[in-house]
C-alpha cells in the first residue's frame, strides 16, 4: 500500500544544516506513524535569495538529504521558490502492507498508551530564542540566560531524531492506533485519536517523559504562543484531577516540533513494546496512560 504525506515550516534553529535535519525528521514522522517505510521524498523550499547567501540554502538541503538517507529513502527532486522567509520540508512517499497500516483511529478500552519521545520541545526552544535575542541587544546586560547549552543540545537531538525506531518496533505487536505528536501537543493529538476512536484517554503526569529543563521553564512562565493557544483550546475538553498544576497542563499541551509517536496497544503488550523501542534507540519510550470507555470528556489527566 502506498502512503503519502507533506510537511514544511520556518526555521526553529539558527543552524541551517540542523534545521534541514529537523524539518526532514518531522516530515518523515507522519509516514512512521502509519507504520510505513519511507522510500521517496521530494524537497520543498522557499528562500530569500536577496537576503541570505546561497550557501545557507545548500546547508538546509544537505541536512534534509542526510536525514532522508538515514531513513533509508532517497530524495528524487523537489521544488523551490524565492520568498521573503525560509521554508523547508518534504513530501514523503512510503510503503506498507495494507493489513499493517496504523491510523489515528482504533484505540480500544483497555489499551495502554505509549509515548516515544520526551515533551518540552516548545518551552525549551522558546527559552533558547529569548536567550539569543538578549545576546544581540542591550537586554543582555540584565538578562540571565534561561538555558544551559547542554539542554539546548538535548532538545536539538530529540527534534532531529527519526521516529524510525518506534515505527520498526511495532512489528510483531497488536497496534490499534498511532499518531505523531507535533503542534497540538500530546493532549491535542490524543484528543483527535480518542474522538476518532470513540474512547477516552487517561494520562498520568508522573509518567510523562520530559526534557531536562522543561519543568523549570514552565514554572517560570516560558512557553511559545502555540502552547498557550493549545492550553486555551483544550482546557474545557479535559478533566483534571486535583493536584494537576497549570505547569503540568502546559507541558502536556506544549507544541512539539518533530515529536514522538503516541501508540495505543493492548496493555499486556505495552511494556514489551517499550523495551523494543528502547532497544532500537527510542530511549525515552514510556507507558504514559491508558484508554477507557468514552466519558463526558475525552481526556483525563491524573497526578
Amino acid at each position: 500500500m502506498l502512503v503519502q504525506t507533506v510537511d514544511f515550516f520556518t526555521p526553529v534553529v539558527d543552524d541551517p544544516y540542523l534545521f534541514g535535519q529537523i524539518a526532514a525528521a518531522n516530515a518523515l514522522s507522519d509516514v512512521y506513524a502509519m507504520g510505513a517505510r519511507p522510500v521517496l521524498a521530494l524537497a520543498l523550499a522557499a528562500f530569500p535569495t536577496a537576503a541570505l547567501p546561497p550557501e545557507v540554502l545548500e546547508q538546509i538541503l544537505r541536512g534534509g538529504a542526510d536525514k532522508v538517507a538515514e531513513a533509508g529513502a532517497v530524495i528524487g527532486g523537489g521544488h523551490s521558490i524565492d520568498h521573503d522567509i525560509p521554508l523547508y520540508g518534504l513530501s514523503v512517499t512510503g510503503l506498507a502492507s495494507e493489513a499493517k497500516i496504523t491510523r489515528n483511529a482504533g484505540a480500544r478500552p483497555g489499551d495502554a498508551l505509549v509515548l516515544t519521545k520526551p515533551l518540552g520541545v516548545g518551552v525549551t526552544v522558546s527559552a533558547g530564542r529569548a536567550d539569543a535575542i538578549a545576546k544581540e541587544g542591550v537586554a543582555s546586560i540584565f538578562h540571565r540566560p534561561l538555558m544551559p547549552e547542554a539542554a539546548m543540545k538535548e532538545a536539538f537531538a530529540v527534534m532531529a531524531a527519526l521516529n524510525r525506531p518506534a515505527a520498526e518496533a511495532m512489528q510483531g505487536f497488536t497496534i490499534h492506533a498511532a499518531t505523531d505528536i507535533t503542534g497540538y501537543g500530546l493532549l491535542g493529538h490524543a484528543y483527535e485519536m480518542m474522538d476518532a476512536s470513540g474512547t477516552t484517554a487517561e494520562f498520568q503526569v508522573s509518567r510523562i517523559p520530559l526534557l531536562s529543563e522543561a519543568r523549570r521553564l514552565a514554572a517560570r512562565g516560558v512557553a511559545p504562543d502555540g502552547s498557550r493557544v493549545n492550553v486555551r483550546n483544550l482546557s474545557p475538553r479535559v478533566e483534571r484531577e486535583a493536584g494537576v498544576t497549570d505547569d503540568d497542563f502546559l507541558l502536556l499541551c506544549d507544541a512539539q516540533t518533530s515529536g514522538g509517536l503516541l501508540v495505543a496497544l493492548p496493555e499486556s503488550e505495552a511494556e514489551r513494546y517499550v523495551a523494543e523501542c528502547r532497544k532500537r534507540g527510542a530511549t525515552s519510550a514510556t507507558v504514559v496512560g491508558r484508554v477507557t470507555e468514552k466519558r463526558d470528556k475525552l481526556l483525563r489527566v491524573l497526578k
